[in-house]
């Protein structure tokens, strides 16, 4: 459809709502802006959209705005049950995400890769694979840039790799990845999503439009995931860790075997992969088979393997104090993602977490200390949750602070020579940060000063 000369009401001014009225204004298109927030909360987002073309409503719902436009895009972090919504679907007027109107825009194939974890390791990843074999690629989406600020941009011989959150795909119409990947589903956004079968449900949108000759790749290992290769008239694959299959991507004596009907090709060994954990080995088998599905070579994909050293706040190294080394796992936003940090960890371990409450349960996140997390430091809105979990499963050492920097100080306290500081809060970060990002960075920042205050 054509979109000049028409009105679009744009709902949310974070990353993607300030992204996508410069867009539309390019395709000489009215906007009207609208935030919950004030002129004085978002003062950095107005700065950015400094245009005559665009109308700003702020401190203020939408609902009274909605006859004026002729379609809406909605921000992430708008439900899709808001009432301004059931207004415009009354009204025949278009709801639709920043990746619906950016997939509309954008003449490159599209990788789509969702998940309750992994999804910005396995994006990352592949993305620098593609680029390694020397295919135009870029990588968008909740990792960092909005898919829509390049999708024009973009040539039928470029490659998009986007991250897709369940909340972006509650509000698509048409977009159909040539590549969509489910790489697991686990209890997460219940507060949001209701029920685990909305949730899944949410996740299977990525794939609703996808045809014959689209592929659909999905873990094979993850009851709720693998269920999901019926619903689909792509070409389905699978990739495992833990059994063989025919076709695919899986781990045989130890070596990581792809094959998309040509045959076995042996890519690497598994212990040849760079970043730690078996989550790690999952990401690389989605990743390898999503490259190949591409025609990347092999010995290409097998490199990149090699040399990833992955991506900020996940698991990621930061310092060595008095033989204690800290690890970053802001991106743990939930209760699974930090049961797999825990796992990669090497030795007795400080667990520090807590953060906004997403009705989530955490009990197979204490199940999991399993002799690994030796004490746990807890804050946020989650604190008490958390301690009251953790002693009725007869875990005892637990202490509440109330700032990421005291938890710095009070898991160095306890950790002894030769063990870890890990910053998995398990939980969201919008009780006391913009961001995970955000959140990631007081830790590390706290560690830094620690280290020179220790020094």
């Amino acid at each position: 459809m054509s979109y000049s000369g028409k009105t679009a009401l744009v709902v949310g001014l974070a990353r993607s709502g300030i992204a996508t009225p410069r867009v539309l204004n390019s395709l000489n298109v009215k906007v009207i802006a609208n935030d919950i927030k004030t002129c004085d909360q978002l003062e950095d987002a107005i700065k950015c959209l400094d245009n005559p073309d665009i109308d700003f409503c702020l401190g203020c719902t939408p609902d009274n705005l909605v006859e004026k436009a002729d379609f809406i895009v909605i921000s992430p972090s708008v439900p899709i049950d808001s009432s301004f919504i059931q207004k415009a679907k009354s009204l025949g007027i278009e709801v639709i995400s920043e990746i619906e109107l950016a997939s509309r825009l954008c003449k490159a194939p599209i990788i789509a890769i969702t998940g309750t974890n992994g999804k910005t390791t396995t994006v990352t990843l592949t993305g620098e694979i593609l680029k390694e074999s020397g295919k135009s690629t870029y990588v968008a989406g909740n990792i960092g840039k909005p898919f829509i600020e390049k999708a024009m941009e973009l040539k039928p011989d470029d490659i998009a790799v986007v991250e897709v959150s369940s909340f972006q795909l509650e509000a698509i119409r048409r977009f159909r990845p040539f590549i969509a990947a489910v790489l697991n589903i686990t209890e997460d956004h219940l507060n949001r999503h209701k029920t685990m079968d909305n949730y899944i449900a949410m996740k299977a949108r990525i794939f609703e439009n996808c045809r014959p000759d689209d592929w659909v790749v999905l873990n094979a290992d993850d009851p709720e995931t693998a269920a999901l290769g019926t619903k689909t008239n792509a070409q389905v694959v699978y990739f495992s860790r833990r059994k063989e299959l025919q076709r695919g991507a899986w781990v045989q004596n130890g070596m990581i075997i792809l094959n998309l009907g040509n045959g076995n090709e042996i890519i690497c060994s598994t212990d040849d992969i760079y970043i730690p954990g078996s989550h790690n080995l999952e990401n690389a088998l989605a990743a390898s088979l999503m490259a190949r599905i591409m025609g990347v070579a092999p010995e290409c994909i097998a490199d990149v393997l090699k040399s990833f050293k992955g991506v900020e706040h996940r698991i990621e190294f930061v310092d060595v104090i008095s033989e204690v080394r800290f690890y970053n796992d802001s991106k743990g936003t939930n209760p699974d993602a930090s049961i797999k940090a825990i796992q990669a960890m090497k030795g007795p371990t400080v667990l520090i977490a807590g953060g906004m409450d997403k009705d989530s349960s955490f009990d197979e996140l204490i199940e999991a200390f399993d002799g690994i997390v030796t004490h746990m430091i807890v804050l946020g809105e989650t604190a008490d949750k958390l301690i009251r979990t953790a002693k009725e499963k007869g875990f005892e050492k637990v202490y509440r602070v109330n700032t990421v920097e005291e938890s710095v100080i009070k898991a160095f306290s306890l950790a002894v020579p030769h063990s870890n500081v890990l910053f998995s809060p398990a939980c969201a970060s919008w009780d006391m940060f913009k961001d995970y990002e955000e959140r990631g960075r007081v830790f590390k920042s706290a560690v830094k000063a620690l280290k020179e205050e220790a020094e």
